[in-house]
């Protein structure tokens, strides 16, 4: 990893009613990367973004932006962020433009109508730089508020599940963006429901689950440690139930009795797909064609958050 830009210690956060949303997280992001965090719904992933942004004050921990204490030193370290909230908050009866253009006053930038305008074309907002936003769509809301958070030039963007709801063209484009802006050195932070986006573009991912972060890998590190294969076999013959002489291998059956599952261990010295194929041929038990196929970032995602939490009983 690249030198941090982002470092977080010891963050927790309980609210007044006792929820413990964050439980002393730990976590450095570096300089120029694409960093994911996935959880699910109430994991902490909003808290934590709205906390390093300084909109939810911790209970316990630091945070460091670009080695400004986020509370001590509170206006360097905000002004080094931009942030694509989840939900839409906008002033209706303004302009595209004077909203924008605002936004970057807010910060202590002087105007600059060169770079407002490069922003608003990348984001496909040109054409409706004179329109009140209450007369937009959804989808070219959500562009004005990913164009608001990069009015003043940051370094670090979060992106709070920012393709959640919108359409297709929307979510290419912002990709798009989000791979050019990385390429100027910009550092981002996405929350996302959407897995594959995150496998395709994060260079690291992190998974939250009630509060804790309970992995942060690199990407193509951590499908390949706990990624597993999947033979799957199209019988010849439905079946109805799995043999017992086949137990060992802890086979399931799919496509009403029609397809043979086993998954193993890629990176495994021995994987038994050798030995089950020999089997399946003394049983008599044929096939018509077979294929396997690797984990995705989603089954994997899966299988950690549904592992019982520290503490948890079976």
């Amino acid at each position: 990893m690249s030198r941090p830009v982002i470092s977080i210690a010891g963050l927790s956060k309980t609210y007044a009613g006792g929820l413990e949303a964050l439980k002393s997280v730990d976590l450095e992001i570096g300089k120029g990367e694409i960093f994911a965090l996935l959880g699910p719904n109430g994991a902490g992933k909003t808290t934590l973004i709205n906390i390093v942004c300084g909109i939810v004050t911790a209970s316990s921990g630091t945070v460091t932006v670009d080695g400004h204490d986020h509370v001590r030193d509170y206006r360097a370290a905000r002004t080094r962020i931009g942030l694509v909230p989840q939900e839409l908050h906008t002033d209706a009866f303004e302009s595209v433009w004077a909203t924008v253009n605002f936004s970057r006053g807010l910060f202590g930038r002087p105007r600059d109508p060169a770079y407002v305008e490069r922003v608003l074309k990348d984001l496909s907002l040109w054409d409706k730089r004179k329109a009140k936003i209450m007369t937009l769509s959804g989808g070219m809301k959500r562009r004005v508020m990913i164009a608001k958070a990069l009015s003043h030039e940051p370094e670090i963007l979060f992106l709070d599940e920012p393709t959640a709801g919108v359409d297709v063209e929307l979510r290419r484009d912002m990709w798009n963006l989000v791979r050019r802006l990385r390429e100027s050195g910009v550092t981002i932070i996405l929350t996302t429901h959407y897995i594959e986006e995150a496998e395709e573009m994060a260079d690291r991912v992190g998974v939250i689950s009630r509060g804790e972060l309970i992995v942060v890998e690199e990407k193509t590190t951590l499908m390949k440690k706990l990624g597993k294969k999947e033979l799957t076999l199209n019988l010849a013959a439905v079946m109805d139930a799995v043999p017992d002489e086949l137990e060992e291998w802890k086979l399931t059956l799919r496509a009403d009795g029609h397809e043979l599952v086993y998954a193993f261990d890629a990176n495994a010295e021995r994987t038994g797909v050798p030995s089950l194929l020999g089997r399946l041929r003394d049983l008599g038990i044929g096939f018509k064609d077979l294929n396997t196929r690797q984990s995705s970032l989603e089954d994997i995602f899966v299988s950690l958050v549904h592992e019982p939490a520290r503490g948890d009983r079976p």
